[in-house]
């Protein structure tokens, strides 16, 4: 086992601290979407003013800095849209700063890397674990080309983040680089510049608590009516009493509407946020709030009932049912989806394979569920894989950290407790020790199944490793001791079967006192039928 890393010790994921409902805004009227455009174009204006100040302060900002810029915003907009901009201000700057750091780290696995093969003779052979050297003196030029600009890279990104700068686009970068390819977008100028400027308007106002209906800016009471404090610039347009504007359509949660309704009419706080989708011409409302975090359950407790392993994979999740002693239980399941396509498409895959998965682990009666620990962000570098620009894909493609969040979130919801697992050799070790014995005439086995069984032992304690294989010849205790998938506390593990007289051992039977004529006789066919050999109920695979 020389070599091996050390295999971390599986935990309970903690619940979701929050929750998001969306739903579409119908019956607008002209008027209506006109008073939204006008808010959010002008709020917009705002935030992007406010994003530009906060990153002009760097790291000299302070409290009084955000003062300022509150005050000097309050005036165009009101107190509480000026409060929910420079909030949304200081998430994103942070946001970019995270994605700094992840960037500079990226950059210097790949310096460490190029630099580590450049120093070894062209033609070199590598590990497992540690690459060689570069297969040609053509490639190993160009790498020392590559080389260079990734330092280059790095010391500028790196000086950024000693002055505190970040680069930060209000309505993405994707989208502004979308504007010279237009053509591979399948969009035209106009088309463009409506979804640039819908995606940089700002309609979105955290909660109070104590205040009515939990927020003061955008307000929806529990009957559905929708109102929006305008800005202060924008007051003649108000329909209604306090320079506030009543849309005419009604919005509906059927996801989680009574748990809205009742923070509503507690007066809880909840944040919400408009959005308009210009390829759908449709306006919807998203509304959020926090939740106390579910009481983490210890994992003995969870796993009393057996546990159900899932391996996730670029299209599918392998699953498998394990019993308290981790022996597999009926058959392998798949959970197919598609990640190709828009971005709402791949979110309803996912959450429709995890919707199946649990439902059959609440048939099963399963509390546990046990996935892997994964993430590659330290993974899908093309320093480290080289030209495996497939495996590169296919890592990438894998939605690793929405499932986690997903899974958990929806498990919550069902009283199912996720355990993770650390990942290492699960695919590995389960196609060794897993996936031969357990295939059968009408069982095909993958590695994927394999793997399924290799994270519910994980999560269980138990080794992967399968026990001792029975004695060849006849799979009796002749030939040694028996293999008995159990619980290692379990009295009687390494011993060996008990000796029930029969034909079978060829001992004895009770009634040996008796006459010869009444005895049984040697041959199986004459055997009588309350002479029978007794298995015991544990299963003989690990």
């Amino acid at each position: 086992m020389g070599g091996l890393r050390e295999v971390a010790a599986p935990f309970v994921v903690t619940g979701p601290s929050g929750v998001a409902v969306r739903t579409r805004l119908k019956c607008l009227t002209a008027g209506d979407e006109e008073v939204l455009r006008l808010v959010g174009a002008h709020l917009g204006a705002l935030a992007s003013r406010d994003l530009k100040a906060r990153c002009t302060d760097g790291l000299e900002h302070d409290s009084e800095s955000w003062a300022v810029r509150k005050r000097a915003l309050t005036g165009v907009s009101s107190s509480r849209w000026a409060g929910s901009i420079t909030k949304a201000t200081h998430d994103q700057w942070a946001l970019a700063r995270r994605g700094q750091l992840a960037h500079i780290q990226g950059l210097e696995a790949g310096v460490r890397t190029i630099a580590h093969r450049l120093s070894l003779p062209v033609g070199a052979k590598g590990t497992r674990r540690v690459p060689g050297g570069y297969r040609s003196a053509h490639e190993w030029f160009h790498k020392t080309r590559r080389l260079r600009v990734l330092e280059d890279r790095l010391g500028r990104v790196r000086a950024d983040r000693d002055a505190g700068r970040v680069r930060v686009v209000r309505g993405g970068r994707r989208l502004a680089r979308t504007r010279h390819h237009l053509a591979d977008a399948g969009l035209t100028a106009a088309q463009w510049r409506q979804r640039w400027e819908a995606e940089r308007w700002f309609l979105q106002a955290d909660g109070e608590s104590g205040k009515r209906f939990g927020n003061e800016t955008i307000r929806i009471t529990p009957e559905g009516d929708v109102s929006i404090k305008l800005p202060a610039p924008l007051a003649h347009l108000a329909n209604a009493a306090h320079g506030r504007y009543a849309l005419a359509g009604r919005v509906r949660f059927a996801h989680r509407g009574s748990e809205w309704a009742d923070r509503v009419a507690a007066n809880r706080a909840v944040a919400y946020r408009i959005h308009h989708d210009t390829g759908r011409d449709r306006w919807y409302l998203t509304a959020s709030w926090q939740i106390p975090p579910t009481p983490t359950v210890p994992l003995e407790a969870a796993l009393a009932h057996g546990v159900i392993g899932v391996d996730t994979n670029a299209d599918h999740l392998a699953a498998w049912r394990l019993d308290t002693h981790g022996n597999p239980c009926g058959e392998p399941r798949r959970f197919a989806y598609d990640l190709t396509g828009s971005a709402p498409h791949r979110d309803a895959q996912v959450r429709h394979a995890l919707t199946r998965l649990l439902h059959w682990a609440k048939a099963c009666g399963v509390k546990a569920i046990a996935v892997e620990d994964l993430d590659f962000q330290a993974e899908k570098t093309r320093e480290k894989h080289g030209r495996r620009r497939r495996f590169r894909q296919l890592i990438s493609g894998m939605p690793t950290g929405k499932l986690r969040a997903r899974l958990t979130s929806m498990a919550d919801r069902t009283g199912m407790t996720i355990i993770a697992v650390d990942p290492a050799y699960t695919s590995k070790w389960g196609a060794q020790h897993w996936q031969k014995p357990m295939a059968g005439p009408t069982r095909k086995m993958s590695r994927h199944d394999a793997a399924s069984i290799a994270i519910g032992r994980r999560a269980q304690g138990h080794p992967i490793r399968r026990r001792t294989t029975p004695p060849p010849h006849d799979q009796s205790d002749r030939a040694g001791h028996r293999t008995v998938q159990a619980d290692p506390g379990t009295l009687g593990r390494e011993e060996t079967r008990p000796r029930i007289p029969g034909p079978r051992t060829r001992c004895a039977p009770p009634d040996a006192a008796r006459t010869r004529a009444t005895r049984a006789p040697n041959t199986v066919r004459g055997a009588r039928s309350d002479q029978e050999w007794v298995q015991d109920s544990l299963l003989l695979t690990e």
